[in-house]
Parts: C-alpha cells; structure tokens; sequence
C-alpha cells in the first residue's frame, strides 16, 4: 500500500514526460547550451581575480549587473512567448507593435536600472563593511556602460530567438529563459571589464556619469508617461521589482565578496559562480514562464494548492536539475583544468554544485508558483515578474547555497 502514492507519481511524470517531450527536450538542451555558455562567463571571472582585488567593491555590482540582463532581457522574452502564443506577434521595430513597445520599454529600464544598481552598490557595499570600496562615480560609470554595451547585444540575441522560435517551431517559454540569460552572462561581465578601463581618467568619468544618469532619468521619465499603454505598464510593473532584483542580487554579491578569500584559493569556484547562479534562475524561470502561459491560457487557475498540471511542472524541473547541477560542476572543473586553475578536486566540485542546486531547486519551485499566482490574482502580468522575482531571488539563494554546499564538502 505504501508504494502506491510512489508509484502514481512516478506514473505521472512519465505521463508528463511523454506528453511534453519536445518541450522538455527543447528545455535541456536550452539549459546544457546556457551553462556551456556561462563557463565562459566563468573563466572571465576566474581571469579578473587582480581587478577584484584592486577595485573593492566591484564583485558586489557583479551578480547584479548579470542578473538585470537576465531580468529584463528575461521577462521580455517571456513577453514574447505569451506574445506568440496569443498570436499577437510580429517581429516588428516599429512604435506602435508589440515588439517595438517591447524593445523601447526594455532599453528606458536598462538605463535607469544600470544607474540605480550603482546607488544600491555603493550605499549596501558601505553599510556591511566592505572597506575602501570605489567612488560612487566609479559605479555609475562601469554600471551604466557596461550595461548599455552588454544590452545591445543581449536585446538583438532576444529578438533572434523569438524570430526563430516561431520558424522553427519552438516553445519559447522552455528555451528564452536560459539562452537569455545565459547571453547576458556572457556578455556583461567582459562589458564591465571593459568599463573599468574608463574610470580615473580625469573629467571622463564624471562627465559619463553625470550624462549617463541624466539619460536614465530621461528615458524613464518618458516611458513612464508614455501614451503607448504596453510600454507604460511594462515600465510602471517592472520598475519596483527590478529595483527590489536589484537590491536582493548585490546582497547576494555581498555573500560573495565576503568569501572572497575562498574564490581566490580555489579560482574553479569563480568559474563556477556563473553557470551556477545561471541554472539556478534559468530552472526557475523556465518554470515561471510556463505557469505564466498556463495561467493566460486558463490550463492552471491561481489557487493556493497547485493543480497538477503545475505539479507536473514541478516534477520537470527537479528532474532535470540533477544533470544540468553535475555538468556544471564537471564542466568547470575540466575548463578550470585546461586554463590552470587551482582547483579542490573535481569530485568536491561536483558535490558542490550538485548539493547547492538541490538547494537552490527547492526553493525555486515554489517561489516560481507562488509569485505568478500572486501577481496572476493582483491582475498584473506574471510575464513581468515571474523572471526578474525568479532570477534575484535564486542569485541570492544561489549565493548562499554554494557557500553552505562549499562549507558542508569541506573546502573553506
């Protein structure tokens, strides 16, 4: 009798499987390519380890400034997936069409949001005592720039997606979140390294830093108020959660930057913080696209226990997890290896990674459920919150659970 329970559950994931299959096919694949990606994110942060230390402070905005690609270039692409679903999408630049008000709203809230994480930086990195932290000049210049750099990229790679989405016939809700995401990985961390190199050079940095905010400040002001109803109520929604993303991911930077000392020791570790933090938001968000589409198209009602089309859901990205968690951990370790990083041994680095996932999994679910239920019942769109809520909060939870997985296997 006992196994019953076990059995219909079993027998229901394989039910779910094999009704989704393409989609879950679509979603690992989408995943396994967003962590092969992140390693190179990765390897940067392993090669950068002198300018951590000589720009304190820096590995703070970090985390940030990788999760605001995500979640902006994130949510839209959840957008665009509840887009093509509805049959509201054109892969259009002009003003008046879902994309374009799309691609204006995501550009006012990549400048005003790049020069509020250079607030948010300075003022929570001074306050939990990171000492001689850079001026605050110093983070609106690498913020902005390297978010404006990065965001070019990172909105083109979006918009590709989507188009060939709807060619190939893809699921966009299963691969947006993590090719996403993983593009910004990508591309933000080498755009900030870059940034660096404009800041001390007298009258430049303070001229960037006082046009770049007034820029930021502009484009918001202007999408806030604009006549165009899709661009006001992405920037009215998203404004606030991103700012509290924000805020929750330089914390998570923070639980970095004061177990610094370990990342230095073992430089695999910062090959590993990437794809890590990467795959703990992008299973999430995977997981939160779907819910949301489910919720528009009436599959899930918002109620407080899960339906078991949710559960299903649920059931899909625990199992796929485990081999995303143990690539990663393999995959940073080999990389690590070939570049001559310091490493405690592939083994611990596997545990490390499959332990923290396992972690971080489980509080992804039902943060993923319960926030698009809740923004689905406050009459707002979940595709506005679901990523940016998911990716924030699972940088921190990553952020935290690779430290406790790297303190329970015994490396610091």
């Amino acid at each position: 009798m006992a196994l019953r329970p076990t059995l219909g559950f079993f027998a229901r994931l394989t039910a779910a499987v094999q009704s989704d299959a393409p989609g879950l096919r679509q979603a690992f694949a989408a995943l396994l390519v967003s962590s092969g990606g992140d390693l190179l994110a990765g390897l940067t942060l392993g090669a950068i380890t002198g300018t951590l230390e000589d720009l304190p402070g820096l590995l703070v905005l970090v985390p940030a400034a990788i999760g605001m690609r995500g979640n902006i270039f994130g949510a839209l692409g959840s957008r665009l997936g509840t887009a093509i679903h509805t049959g509201t999408f054109r892969l259009s630049g002009r003003r008046d069409t879902v994309v374009g008000q799309n691609i204006l709203a995501s550009t006012a809230l990549t400048l005003a949001i790049s020069a509020a994480l250079a607030v948010l930086a300075k003022t929570i990195a001074t306050a939990f005592g990171v000492s001689d932290t850079i001026s605050l000049t110093d983070f609106f210049v690498i913020s902005i720039v390297g978010g404006v750099l990065s965001s070019i990229v990172v909105l083109g790679f979006t918009l590709g997606v989507a188009g060939l989405a709807v060619r190939r016939g893809w699921d966009m809700d299963n691969v947006a979140a993590p090719l996403v995401t993983a593009a910004g990985d990508i591309v933000t961390l080498p755009s900030l390294f870059l940034a660096t190199y404009l800041i001390g050079i007298r009258g430049v940095s303070i001229s960037i830093a006082i046009v770049g905010t007034a820029v930021a400040v502009v484009a918001l002001s202007l999408a806030w108020r604009s006549q165009m109803g899709a661009i006001r109520r992405i920037v009215r929604e998203s404004t606030p959660i991103l700012l509290v993303a924000g805020a929750i991911d330089i914390v998570a930077g923070l639980t970095i930057e004061h177990r610094l000392e370990s990342f230095l020791a073992y430089p695999v570790l910062l090959v590993l913080v990437p794809p890590f933090f990467e795959d703990t938001g992008a299973l999430g968000s995977v997981l939160a696209s779907r819910l949301s589409s489910k919720l528009h198209l009436g599959i899930i009602e918002p109620k407080a226990r899960p339906q078991r089309a949710a559960r299903d859901d649920f059931a899909l990205i625990a199992m796929l997890a485990v081999p995303v968690f143990i690539f990663v951990g393999l995959s940073a370790d080999v990389v690590g290896a070939i570049f001559g990083y310091a490493s405690p041994g592939a083994l611990r680095v596997v545990a490390v990674s499959l332990l923290g996932g396992a972690i971080a999994t489980a509080v992804a679910i039902p943060v993923a459920y319960y926030s698009s239920v809740a923004t689905y019942r406050l009459g707002l769109d979940p595709d506005n919150y679901g990523v940016p809520v998911l990716t924030s909060s699972m940088d921190l939870v990553g952020a935290i659970a690779l430290v406790l997985a790297i303190v329970a296997v015994g490396i610091a």
